[in-house]
């Protein structure tokens, strides 16, 4: 017998057309991850989907929540000439503080910037090359925490005392609570992101409906996963029943994955730090522990961020809180563009605004 994602895969239709026969009042439900904001996006699920749905992007773009002030520091450190900045590729293009200022054109000038596919990549670096500084840009969920971990597992049983990790990893759960505080929320159901719970599990959203009663479904990435998701979350709404639900299940267990929540909490630990739009959130971040204080960047470098608001016009930090659709902000498609972007929201390949430009979502 088919399963419900195969009969989905087979007759879409049917799904869209189930939720619309529930004939719920107009309901908003966010994602939470880049992936998932993409995925809408290129399939055009907005579209599809009766108008009483209405998707909503959350903070789900690690890149987009990173605050201005971060970015300014990181580049300081790569103006530095002993020093070399080893990073994912979306963060190249992220601006500081200033327009026009980023690591892509630090390093047309001449700063050692590598882009590299993993955190171990960025220790490889620093053994080639002794004579300088290699900081590891730790961006990411939970989903990217555990490179980061075995990256300073792996420096540490080198000795290696150029390698350091400038800690930019954010927590998913700290960031929904500060939604849900919001006075202006208004979000009846999340589809959880996937890539996160496949490290955190189930269990890791069930505070979704055991505190605040909303309905929560773990989502997969094809158009098929999601517009099933959303299926789901209508009829738990229908029921009156919010609960926690596992659409991905090819890939996400009740417990997540131990062996990455273990290396994590050896080496990393919750703390407080800036997100875009959504100010300083308690536990939204995971930090170096003490005991690894030697890999910290920020403590190395002596860093302290200060908070720096958005640049005038960009409404990014409003759109990763679901508040705006990229359309609302007055630079979208004008001052703000692919080629020329104006705010993170529309330079991360999960980017909300760099998502619907790119499939002409609005």
């Amino acid at each position: 017998m088919p399963s419900e994602l195969e009969l989905c895969r087979e007759h879409p239709e049917l799904y869209i057309e189930k939720i619309r026969e529930m004939n719920l009042p107009d309901i908003n439900l966010m994602e939470v991850c880049g992936t998932h904001t993409m995925a809408i996006a290129k399939a055009g699920l907005k579209r599809m989907l009766p108008d009483n749905i209405h998707l909503l992007s959350g903070p789900g773009c690690p890149v987009c929540v990173t605050p201005a002030g971060l970015i300014d520091e990181v580049l300081a450190l790569a103006a530095r000439p002993d020093v070399i900045i080893a990073t994912y590729g979306d963060m190249i293009r992220v601006p500081g503080s200033v327009r026009g200022q980023n690591l892509g054109k630090m390093r047309a000038k001449g700063s050692r910037v590598a882009v590299v596919y993993s955190p171990i990549d960025a220790v490889e670096l620093a053994k080639k090359n002794p004579d300088k500084e290699v900081v590891f840009l730790g961006v990411g969920f939970e989903t990217t925490a555990p490179g980061t971990a075995v990256a300073v597992q792996a420096a540490a049983a080198e000795k290696l005392t150029n390698f350091t990790v400038f800690p930019m990893l954010k927590t998913v759960e700290p960031a929904l609570r500060a939604l849900i505080a919001d006075p202006a929320f208004n979000v009846q159901g999340f589809i959880c992101p996937g890539h996160v719970a496949v490290i955190i599990g189930e269990a890791g959203f069930n505070f979704l409906p055991e505190e605040f009663h909303i309905p929560a479904v773990i989502a997969g990435f094809e158009p098929e996963d999601i517009l099933l998701t959303v299926y789901m979350l209508c009829r738990q709404i229908k029921e009156g029943r919010p609960r926690m639900e596992n659409e991905y299940t090819r890939a996400v267990a009740p417990e997540g994955n131990p062996l990455a929540m273990a290396v994590m909490d050896r080496y990393l630990a919750p703390a407080s730090d800036m997100w875009r739009g959504l100010g300083e959130i308690p536990g939204g971040a995971l930090m170096l522990r003490d005991a690894f204080s030697a890999f910290d960047a920020r403590k190395k470098f002596d860093i302290r961020p200060e908070y720096v608001p958005d640049r005038s016009g960009c409404r990014c930090g409003e759109v990763i809180q679901g508040k705006l659709s990229p359309d609302m902000c007055p630079l979208f498609g004008k001052a703000c563009t692919p080629g020329d972007p104006y705010g993170p929201c529309m330079v991360s390949s999960e980017g909300t605004c760099a998502a619907a430009y790119k499939y002409q979502e609005v």
